[in-house]
């Protein structure tokens, strides 16, 4: 099924950039741009993508539920039950800030789940039309073309590590680890970008500390459906019904393990 569901979801996912996400950047209104919680804004492009996002995956998969961020944003309640049965997970637009200050990147991120288990993934880059998609079993693919992670190559590990969420001591203790074992590199306030970052060679590996699904479940398969890994700081793997704190994501398992061993010894 999932793989039947990868050429309408992609033409959906580009007809709602062409439509309502490209229109509307670098052309926002100030009264377009809402701060929901300090720091963290929508926009109104924001709220239209997940409307239209939503009413073309129902005619897509009607058996299937939606979960969007704007959604929950407005009614954590929808989060429920998430690891059960069909679930789309949506991201209308992943990298927010960046797309109302007028800069890249950002992206459309939509994740099918089966009972807590992600199926299906699309990363779409509005801008520059790459898309990125999985199935679960079924391999990774860059606008049609399989493709396997390897490593930067780098002296040392690349890491984007978006530490701005962490607890004061573990950042500090972070910083206090990196000097002369990990090259840190500016994050791009998007996951839409930072997986496809790690899946191209671009980054060994990426931090984070929040594990919202809609930011994590579509990365999450494509990276691993690459060669890749992504995993709580203890190992476990992602699950979009497991909440907590903290991920790793590397280009392949024996990064994972070396930038683990480095940020938590």
């Amino acid at each position: 099924m999932s793989a039947s569901l990868i050429a309408p979801v992609a033409a959906l996912m580009r007809q709602v950039a062409t439509d309502v996400v490209l229109p509307h950047f670098r052309a926002l209104a100030e009264s377009d741009v809402i701060e929901k919680a300090p720091g963290d804004f929508v926009t109104v492009a924001d709220r239209e993508s997940e409307a239209r996002l939503g009413e073309g995956l129902a005619k897509i998969l009607p058996e299937a539920r939606m979960i969007g961020e704007e959604g929950v944003a407005a009614d954590a309640s929808l989060l429920d039950g998430i690891g059960s049965g069909l679930v789309w997970i949506v991201d209308p637009i992943d990298g927010t800030n960046n797309y109302a200050e007028g800069i890249t990147p950002f992206a459309i991120m939509i994740a099918l789940v089966a009972d807590g288990e992600t199926q299906a993934g699309w990363i779409l880059d509005p801008v520059s039309g790459r898309l990125l998609h999985a199935v679960k079993g079924g391999g990774a693919y860059v606008d049609g073309a399989r493709v396997m992670t390897k490593p930067t190559g780098s002296p040392l590990p690349v890491a984007a590590l978006a530490t701005q969420f962490l607890p004061a001591d573990v950042r500090a203790d972070f910083e206090r680890r990196l000097p002369g074992r990990l090259a840190n590199v500016p994050v791009p306030r998007c996951a839409g970008e930072q997986y496809p970052r790690v899946i191209l060679g671009q980054n060994d590996a990426a931090l984070f500390w929040r594990a919202f699904p809609w930011d994590h479940a579509p990365g999450e398969l494509i990276l691993t459906e690459a060669g890749g890994k992504m995993a709580r700081f203890d190992g476990s793997l992602y699950r979009v019904d497991k909440p907590g704190f903290g991920l790793l994501a590397a280009a392949t398992p024996a990064l994972w393990d070396q930038v683990r061993e480095i940020l938590l010894g």
